[in-house]
């Protein structure tokens, strides 16, 4: 049986680890011997309305996030993926824990998951516009833009790919989430 240090059980919300607003909590079991992990925060529709509300925030036109450029949002997705490298046999072993998947699996989507970002990181700065093709003397541009804030909800099967496929292409876009 895996033993995993559990570090962080508050929902991540403003760039802060935090209680529930109705300070719930509920268990999250061993599918192995039905045994309690740990209790978890318990997010509800309060704390939704505080991550949208931070989140929007976060997307205002000058606010620090929105003012970089798209190469350095590549170059964050990039540590990122460095730091799933890093705690990938921590989060490997979490996995297991909380999923009841054998350790290599759990480690190789650990694994994907870090490639998933990269990928998305190098995406970071080739979202282009197009050139349209108009009659006289106009020239057409189009350009792509964030489009603000983006929910997640994520499965239980792939928690940790799933989550990066949500992110990761919504933080090289530019968005928040």
């Amino acid at each position: 049986m895996v033993k995993v240090d559990i570090k962080y059980t508050k929902l991540f919300i403003n760039n802060e680890w935090v209680d529930a607003v109705s300070k719930k909590t509920f268990p999250t079991i061993n599918p192995q011997d039905e045994s309690v992990i740990t209790q978890v925060a318990e997010g509800d529709k309060a704390d939704i309305d505080l991550a949208v509300a931070a989140a929007k925030k976060a997307f205002h036109r000058y606010s620090e996030w929105r003012t970089l450029d798209a190469s350095q949002r590549g170059r964050l997705l990039l540590k990122l993926a460095d730091l799933i490298d890093r705690d990938a046999v921590y989060l490997g072993q979490l996995e297991t824990l909380d999923n009841g998947k054998p350790v290599k699996q759990a480690e190789g989507e650990v694994q994907w998951a870090a490639n998933i970002i990269r990928y998305y990181a190098g995406k970071a700065d080739k979202i282009l516009g197009n050139t349209i093709p108009a009659d006289g003397d106009v020239l057409t541009l189009t350009l792509k833009e964030p489009v603000g804030v983006c929910g997640q909800i994520l499965p239980w099967n792939y928690p940790i790919p799933m989550f990066v496929w949500k992110i990761a292409p919504a933080f090289a876009a530019g968005c928040t989430v």
